[in-house]
């Protein structure tokens, strides 16, 4: 595996340490982490429980604020929550007495430009929202409400709310850890034909090295806590990936080399 290298790129991360107070006393989740993701690139986090991935996510979208070193979008420090960012996790979060195309719609009544014009051109992101949960399976469950839907239906429908809003960057927090191994892999083919269709860039955090291995282009591995980027992988798989690559020789070997190297990081 190659080391991190220096940090430039459309999400900059930059010597990023972030401490925290815990029930016993300080926690520092992060140590001295740097990262970067090109513009369209598919990026993946693994590591160790308890490492910071989901910090890492935090301070991208402006959630939280580093102790030291830096962040930035687009050469932008991020001094704040960002409105360039989707984001999706573990639980879809749908309301449940909002339709399923409410909930879709949802980010276009908060996010700006979109909110001042919502209520004139409600038809138009209706139209939209339509559009986007056809493009994943879910046309004609736009009028129902959540506890209709299946888990990994409820995931699409929370994929679409990340995305309704054209958002440059897309973050994934273990975003089908819940879900069973026949559906999640249904979804790791939803989200690439999105990637692929739309092209924004995508930090995906997760336990799942063969979803990190199926949908990245390049994955970073972090070392224990206090988390950092020990090491970052070229995933050399050719596009457009089908699930029965993960079935070959190189595909399982790299799975094995990420499994070793977060066995040696959780051992150090």
């Amino acid at each position: 595996m190659d080391e991190a290298q220096g940090v430039t790129g459309f999400v900059a991360i930059d010597g990023v340490t972030l401490a925290y107070r815990g029930a016993s006393g300080p926690v520092t989740a992060l140590s001295g982490a740097s990262l970067k993701v090109a513009r369209g690139e598919f990026a993946a986090v693994v590591g160790p429980s308890g490492c910071g991935k989901s910090t890492l996510m935090k301070l991208v979208t402006g959630l939280v604020r580093p102790n030291q070193g830096s962040v930035a979008l687009e050469g932008r420090a991020v001094d704040g929550p960002v409105k360039m960012a989707g984001m999706a996790f573990q639980n879809p979060n749908l309301l449940p007495w909002r339709t399923v195309l409410d909930n879709v719609l949802l980010p276009l009544e908060i996010v700006e430009p979109h909110r001042r014009r919502f209520r004139a051109e409600k038809a138009k992101y209706r139209a939209m929202g339509e559009q986007l949960l056809s493009t994943v399976g879910l046309d004609g469950f736009g009028q129902r409400f959540p506890w209709e839907l299946s888990g990994g239906m409820q995931q699409r429908a929370s994929l679409c709310r990340a995305l309704i809003h054209e958002p440059a960057l897309l973050m994934l927090d273990e975003p089908f850890a819940a879900l069973d191994a026949f559906t999640r892999e249904e979804l790791w083919c939803v989200l690439r034909d999105l990637w692929q269709k739309i092209g924004f860039t995508v930090i995906l955090v997760t336990h799942d090295l063969r979803e990190a291995a199926f949908l990245a282009d390049t994955i970073h591995v972090m070392s224990a806590r206090p988390g950092r980027i020990v090491a970052s992988r070229t995933v050399d798989l050719p596009r457009p990936r089908e699930l029965a690559v993960c079935y070959e020789p190189r595909f399982t070997a790299l799975v094995h080399e990420l499994r070793d190297k977060i066995a040696e990081v959780r051992q150090a």
